[in-house]
C-alpha cells in the first residue's frame, strides 16, 4: 500500500466520494450558481487547526501559538491579549463552503479575483462562520465570472472578523 493513500476510514471515505462524483452529471460553475444563492458553514479554528496549517505554510509566529508540548491548550500571547489565527487561514476553507457539495463537481472553474478585509484578529479557539453569497454573473472579454462575497463571523456572537470577495472564472 502506498504511503501516500488515505490511512483512516474517513479519509478513504472522502477520496471515495469524491472519486464516485467525477462520474455524476457535470456542468460549468456558471450553469450551477445563481444570484443571491447563500451558504454557510461553521468552523471550530482549533488549536491543533492552527499548528497544522502554519506548519503547512511555514508562518512560525508566536502569535499563533496557542498550545504548548504537554501542555495542549494555552491561552498563548499576542499584540492582542491571547494567540491569534493567522489572518489568511480561514480564507482557505472558503471554497469548502462556497462549491455547494451536494451537487455534482464543477468543471473548468478558476479563482482569478481575491481581495480580503481582516476586521478583526481571530483568537484561537473560535469558532466562526463562513458565509458565501453569489452576488454577480458577468461577461468580460467573452469569459464568464461569477462573484460571490464572503463574511467570517463569530459563533455565536457574531464578531465580524473578514470580509472577501471572490470572483471564479467559469468555462
Amino acid at each position: 500500500m502506498s504511503d501516500l493513500r488515505p490511512m483512516t476510514s474517513i479519509q478513504r471515505q472522502q477520496t471515495r466520494d469524491f472519486v464516485d462524483s467525477l462520474d455524476e452529471e457535470s456542468q460549468p460553475y456558471w450553469d450551477m450558481v445563481e444570484i443571491g444563492d447563500e451558504l454557510s458553514r461553521d468552523l471550530h479554528l482549533s488549536a491543533e487547526l492552527i499548528i497544522l496549517y502554519a506548519d503547512a505554510v511555514e508562518d512560525f509566529n508566536p502569535w499563533f501559538e496557542g498550545w504548548r508540548m504537554n501542555t495542549w491548550q494555552i491561552e498563548g500571547e499576542s499584540p492582542f491579549g491571547h494567540a491569534i489565527v493567522p489572518p489568511m487561514l480561514v480564507s482557505h476553507f472558503v471554497l469548502s463552503v462556497q462549491f455547494d457539495h451536494t451537487k455534482p463537481f464543477a468543471v473548468g472553474s478558476i479563482h482569478t479575483h481575491h481581495d480580503t478585509t481582516v476586521h478583526a484578529p481571530i483568537p484561537v479557539g473560535t469558532t466562526v462562520r463562513i458565509t458565501t453569497r453569489a452576488t454577480d454573473k458577468y461577461e468580460k472579454r467573452g469569459r464568464r465570472y461569477v462573484r460571490h462575497e464572503v463574511t467570517v463571523t463569530g459563533v455565536p456572537d457574531g464578531t465580524l472578523y473578514a470580509t472577501e470577495v471572490r470572483d471564479i472564472l467559469s468555462l
